[in-house]
């Protein structure tokens, strides 16, 4: 099931007044140029909106109608409360993203950033980070209790870099609280020693803060160099770090969740005290979902790249998916109900189910009663008779209204449309997620399961080759598909393995129970 919501921009529309620190829900920027989602559609002759992550249907006046038309068409935010406050909507629901390509005034210069760069004994991957970086004027190197201070220190002079020495070591959040007490500047870029910064990659990341209401943006990070072999060429294809190439909105729920604090851009004003003490892994998810809570815009711009030094032995990629693992716990009790191996409804809980018990009839006839009843609620939005729409009549409003005759004609069959691509769609689809749960975390339970029960055999083996190879053909990667397979699931056996052990640790079950018939919950 989809959220369903209605805009209509008037002259106190949602969002009215900005808040005074400049959080999520204040106004979009005047002049602001919005570029829609690849996934975003214009429906029901422009009277609706359907897109962003998790999908939203929104129903827009006339007026409304018009305005976003003109927004996808390149036309800028206009300095309208009401028009700023719906802009900000789209942004904040994904719907559009910012265009920036062309100049934002206000934007801040290379001047207003910090880099801070923790350490620990990477000397060579340190120098080559800092070398990377030869026109920004405030950089600060901290290390995180090094064995041999005095080269970390000569390297960071050598390329103009302040360095600052921990006694103690605390791990890159503990090492990055220290560096972002010492900036001077309105913003700081968080760097590990293992980026390779590519030329201009700052330049695009800084026009979105702009937009009073961003706290951080993150580019997109790739591999430094070509891999020649499979697990270097499956993380080129694959990293966990990367987060593809669409910009998003970041947040629980989102297309992107979480941005990796490898490379990460941050308003001081909302990094607060920064990242958690205590927390080796997973502190950079903790950190900017502790942003987003606070209202405060975090932005995936992949335009932006940064090169990255991924690990492509195999001990030691293992060991770190596993690593990424013990996390889930930690987060869990952090952000109750954002770390959880599955989000899905009743009714599609219920198909999957009824599928996977042998009962296809059973599945396909709670999917066609979620289907009907989603095609009900939307019918409110799409101004449609439900079961069926009723043909329009040939007096009412000119043919050049939304409201009028070609409108409502456009209009018939919307709802239910759009009921058969997010309800019915939506629970084929759910396969690949199921399959993933099932990789990730429910091996342990559920191969045994399959082994003992035979007719669980074909289709837990189908879940759980199916996203492999769904991103294989997505993805199209440099390796052929039984190797990209074969990698994809020793990650999700590696970050399993890690999951367990961190729910063991922590004495808590919740990161491998599913959502079933909620929402995520927000971080």
């Amino acid at each position: 099931m989809s959220a369903i919501a209605e805009t209509q921009p008037s002259r106190r529309g949602p969002g009215a007044a900005a808040d005074a620190s400049g959080r999520t829900g204040a106004l979009a920027p005047a002049g602001l140029r919005l570029s829609p989602d690849p996934a975003t559609r214009l429906v029901a002759r422009g009277a609706v909106l359907v897109g962003g992550s998790p999908v939203r249907v929104l129903r827009l006046t006339p007026a409304g109608a018009r305005q976003v038309a003109g927004w996808l068409d390149g036309a800028p935010v206009p300095r309208s409360d009401a028009a700023r406050a719906l802009a900000g909507r789209l942004l904040d629901a994904g719907i559009a993203h910012p265009d920036l390509s062309a100049d934002h005034p206000g934007a801040p210069s290379a001047a207003d950033v910090t880099v801070i760069i923790p350490v620990r004994d990477r000397h060579a991957e340190l120098a080559r980070c800092l070398a990377g970086l030869p026109d920004l004027p405030n950089v600060i190197v901290v290390d995180d209790a090094s064995g041999d201070p005095a080269a970390i220190k000569a390297i960071a002079a050598r390329h103009g870099a302040n360095a600052i020495r921990r006694p103690v070591n605390g791990g890159p959040g503990a090492a990055r609280n220290t560096g972002l007490r010492a900036a001077k500047t309105e913003f700081v870029a968080f760097l590990d020693s293992d980026c390779v910064p590519q030329p201009g990659w700052l330049d695009r990341l800084l026009p979105h803060f702009a937009d009073p209401a961003v706290g951080a943006v993150a580019p997109r990070i790739v591999p430094s160099g070509d891999g020649t072999g499979w697990l270097a060429r499956y993380e080129g294809a694959s990293s966990s770090l990367d987060m593809g190439a669409r910009p998003s909105p970041v947040r629980p729920g989102a297309r992107v969740s979480y941005v990796p604090g490898a490379a990460l851009v941050v308003r001081k004003a909302a990094a607060g005290d920064g990242f958690t003490d205590g927390m080796y892994v997973g502190e950079d998810v903790d950190f900017v979902w502790r942003l987003s809570a606070a209202g405060w815009r975090v932005r995936y711009e992949p335009a932006a790249v940064m090169g990255h030094d991924h690990r492509v032995t195999f001990r030691a990629w293992f060991t770190r998916r596993a690593d990424y693992g013990t996390s889930a716990a930690a987060l869990e009790q952090l952000h109750p109900g954002a770390v959880r191996p599955l989000y899905a409804s009743w009714w599609t809980a219920g198909a999957w189910a009824a599928a996977l018990a042998g009962r296809p009839v059973t599945a396909a006839a709670l999917t066609g009663a979620a289907t009907a009843l989603l095609a009900r609620r939307l019918s409110r939005v799409t101004d449609e008779r439900w079961p069926l729409p009723a043909r329009p009549a040939a007096d009412h409003a000119p043919d050049n209204s939304n409201t009028g005759v070609e409108g409502a004609r456009a209009r018939q069959g919307a709802a239910w449309r759009l009921a058969l691509r997010l309800a019915g769609g939506g629970t084929l689809a759910a396969g690949r997620p199921i399959g993933s749960a099932l990789t990730r975390t429910w091996w342990p339970a559920a191969i045994p399961a399959a082994l003992a029960v035979r007719k669980l055999r074909l289709p837990v083996a189908a879940l759980i080759l199916a996203p492999p190879l769904l991103d294989w053909a997505d993805r199209k990667p440099p390796l052929d598909p039984v190797r990209y397979v074969a990698a994809r699931l020793l990650d999700d056996a590696a970050y399993s393995l890690g999951v367990w052990q961190g729910c063991l640790a922590r004495r808590t079950l919740r990161p491998l129970l599913p959502v079933v018939g909620g929402r995520r919950q927000p971080g």
